[in-house]
């Protein structure tokens, strides 16, 4: 369930395309088997600010990287970047593909910093 403090302030979120850092917490933390955290920044990115427990596969690498993932379509695939930009051009890839589960973290890893995780450093 959203709330106002879910997702950036004045940020356009939208619920088929997107996830909130508080719902993808919650699900992450579940252990859910219906679910995968993605993490599509660079390795030099991850050395600087990660999650424990996600999947790395840099943007550029998903397409190929697709099949190996062994996800259902309809799968719950919480996509990570940055701040939100490239999860959201991935996520709406993967729809495209089929993966109808795929979502963008809103504000991404900034927003998880600041809404969840002030320990993750901002860059």
């Amino acid at each position: 369930m959203q709330t106002m403090n879910d997702n950036p302030p004045n940020y356009p979120f939208n619920e088929s395309l997107e996830i909130s850092v508080v719902d993808t917490n919650a699900k992450h933390s579940s252990g859910a088997e219906d679910f995968l955290l993605l993490d599509v920044r660079e390795p030099h990115e991850l050395a600087i600010a990660s999650i424990d427990g996600a999947t790395h596969v840099p943007m550029g690498d998903i397409p190929a990287a697709l099949a190996e993932l062994d996800i259902e379509e309809d799968t719950l695939v919480a996509v990570l970047c940055r701040t939100g930009k490239r999860s959201l051009d991935v996520a709406m890839y993967m729809q495209q593909q089929g993966f109808t589960g795929a979502r963008s973290i809103a504000g991404g890893i900034h927003w998880w910093s600041d809404r969840l995780d002030p320990t993750i450093t901002k860059y």
